[in-house]
């Protein structure tokens, strides 16, 4: 290699390889941190269970189920305008119990592509490039899913109180009710997401993902609400409490007639003891911590 005197720089022969300096700078930049990536990461999930941020295909189902489950809640608050009612045909908390098959089907929808288009396009080892670790993640996730619930179950619940306001209802009463329909719309939604993220995370395979929520969600609903049936008719309501502990949803429907001043879906309208409202608040935390942990485990079983 000779120098080039023109230029002044030297220059490569004719089938020489030449490294040229063509400017790279290291970042100077601040260094936003974990913190920053966990918020980053719950938005942009929070996001995508919405179809914000996606192609307008995947922003359908979720706008059709949530006008599914607000429609509804204006139709109550124009019954009781139409009929002179001083109260609604349901309760705040009571509502979300009714809307469950639709809270199941947006749940089933969300958790899959929160959790499972992650480990099915193998991303993970991109997110934990970052200063982020496998907790970071989880909580982002389950955060994420949570908000989601909660947005999805709380709307509704304002949907009815503003309209009761605007009817004229006892305003005392409407905002305690509101109130406590807001606290069981969190209780519901660290429950299901904590249920449905894990099993999400089982599978990369989505729509296995959508039809297992779904089942664990509904079907065992269903059957403790049969079961609750059979011993009403066979003498044995002391059952009844007790076997509301087989599902979420029997679960929650007892701590908000218990805890929250709702109406007990529960056959002959049967309210929880205090022994039973002690279980029941003490199987609900262990089923978050529970599940919770389940997903952690999960993560670091399978090494991601």
């Amino acid at each position: 290699m000779s120098p080039d005197r023109t230029l002044g720089h030297p220059t490569a022969e004719r089938g020489q390889d030449v490294i040229h300096n063509i400017g790279y700078r290291g970042y100077e930049g601040p260094r936003l941190g974990r913190s920053y990536a966990r918020r980053a990461l719950f938005t942009q999930s929070l996001r995508g269970t919405y179809g914000l941020g996606r192609s307008a295909k995947s922003k359908v189902l979720p706008m059709l189920l949530f006008a599914a489950v607000c429609v509804p809640a204006a139709i109550l608050v124009a019954v009781a305008a139409l009929t002179k009612s001083k109260s609604l045909e349901a309760g705040y908390a009571e509502y979300v119990l009714l809307m469950q098959p639709v809270l199941g089907i947006f749940l089933a929808a969300a958790a899959p592509q929160a959790i499972s288009m992650d480990l099915r396009f193998k991303t993970m080892p991109l997110y934990f490039s970052r200063p982020m670790e496998r907790s970071d993640y989880v909580a982002a996730k389950y955060a994420a899913l949570s908000a989601a619930l909660f947005v999805f179950t709380a709307v509704p619940v304002l949907i009815m109180y503003l309209g009761a306001l605007l009817v004229k209802l006892d305003f005392s009463d409407q905002t305690k009710g509101a109130a406590q329909g807001l606290v069981f719309c969190a209780l519901f939604a660290l429950l299901h997401a904590a249920i449905a993220a894990w099993i999400a995370a089982l599978t990369p395979r989505r729509g296995f993902g959508v039809a297992a929520i779904i089942v664990a969600i509904t079907v065992p609903y269903f059957l403790i609400s049969a079961l609750q049936g059979i011993a009403l008719t066979s003498d044995n309501s002391s059952a009844i409490g007790w076997l509301g502990l087989g599902s979420p949803g029997t679960l929650l429907d007892g701590i908000q007639s218990r805890f929250l001043d709702g109406r007990s879906g529960f056959p002959d309208a049967q309210t929880l003891t205090g022994a039973q409202g002690g279980v029941y608040l003490v199987v609900f935390a262990a089923l978050v911590v529970c599940f919770y942990a389940l997903l952690l485990r999960r993560y670091r079983k399978a090494g991601l």
